[in-house]
């Protein structure tokens, strides 16, 4: 549901609740005596009418495009844009101001956000037209004042600020990071289900077990013991039962874990891992005996 509909589903459901409560108000109206009704202490009595309203909207669905920009994900990125920018509410004026520079970063999100100003002559820096200390902070110099003859009396090195075409790359690869980092944590989630999942069926004895899905385990468990052509003759059930079989016993620290093959996988990686090792250690001292070797032809 997008925030226009939400919003216009609220509305409506606000409307609803103040139509109600204008209904019992107005019912309390006509059932006071006539010299309490509206208005109150004066001579004449304004006579109230029911005035049904036809014209409300049902239709509250969103055709507006959803529009994506990383300073509205969060309430700190907005902080930070107001803050930078220095986009106030405080007056009507300022108010108005900076809804129209929000509305802009919202349609124009490759845009620069902040605008940086030269520290010698005081004027907005264009993109890509100035140059930026590589120690401190907030210093940037425009092109003029770069290039003038006298040139820049500072003591740390600076750096041409990037180009529209550099920072909408960097905007692009790190939009693809976060969007990287987001499916990464819901595959981390969804494995995480699987593998307590996984435990639960092997310890589940309820034919009719309400947890989503430890049906459809149980079933994997019992075409793991009748099938015939295994994961090594190309069985997709069984690769994929030994792929969450192998997981779990890497994370598993049971003893006695009910999982099937549990036990067995674990010593399977055990002597894996020693293998390994094994090898990682005869490659180091294959190696320090080449470095005596050669110390010792040099000192001959």
């Amino acid at each position: 549901m997008g925030t226009l509909e939400y919003n216009s589903y609220l509305f409506l459901g606000v409307f609803d609740i103040y139509a109600v409560s204008l209904n019992r108000c107005f019912e309390a109206e006509k059932k006071r005596e006539e010299r309490e009704r509206h208005p109150i202490n004066l001579r004449e009595v304004h006579p109230l009418e029911e005035v049904p309203i036809m014209d409300v909207p049902v239709d509250t669905k969103d055709r507006d495009e959803i529009l994506e920009s990383e300073f509205f994900d969060t309430r700190q990125a907005f902080l930070s844009l107001c803050q930078g920018n220095h986009y106030q509410y405080d007056t009507l004026r300022r108010a108005k101001h900076s809804s129209m520079m929000v509305l802009y970063h919202l349609h124009n999100p490759t845009a620069p956000a902040f605008v940086t100003t030269c520290n010698i002559c005081h004027l907005d820096i264009e993109t890509g037209q100035g140059w930026r200390c590589e120690v401190c902070p907030d210093y940037d110099v425009c092109n003029a004042c770069y290039q003038k003859d006298g040139g820049i009396d500072h003591p740390h090195k600076l750096t041409n600020h990037p180009s529209i075409a550099d920072r909408d790359a960097q905007n692009k690869e790190a939009r693809q990071m976060r969007v990287l980092q987001v499916l990464y944590s819901r595959y981390l989630s969804i494995l995480r289900k699987m593998l307590d999942l996984l435990v639960h069926a092997s310890q589940c004895r309820s034919p009719h077990c309400q947890y989503p899905n430890c049906r459809k385990v149980k079933g994997l468990f019992r075409h793991g013991i009748q099938c015939k052509t295994r994961a090594s003759g190309g069985c997709v059930l069984c690769k994929k039962m030994w792929y969450l079989l192998q997981l779990h016993a890497r994370a598993c620290k049971e003893s006695e874990c009910h999982v099937p093959r549990c036990r067995d996988l674990k010593e399977h990686l055990r002597r894996l891992q020693q293998q390994s090792d094994s090898r990682r250690r005869a490659a180091v001292m294959e190696m320090m005996r080449q470095r005596a070797a050669e110390v010792a032809g040099n000192a001959g």
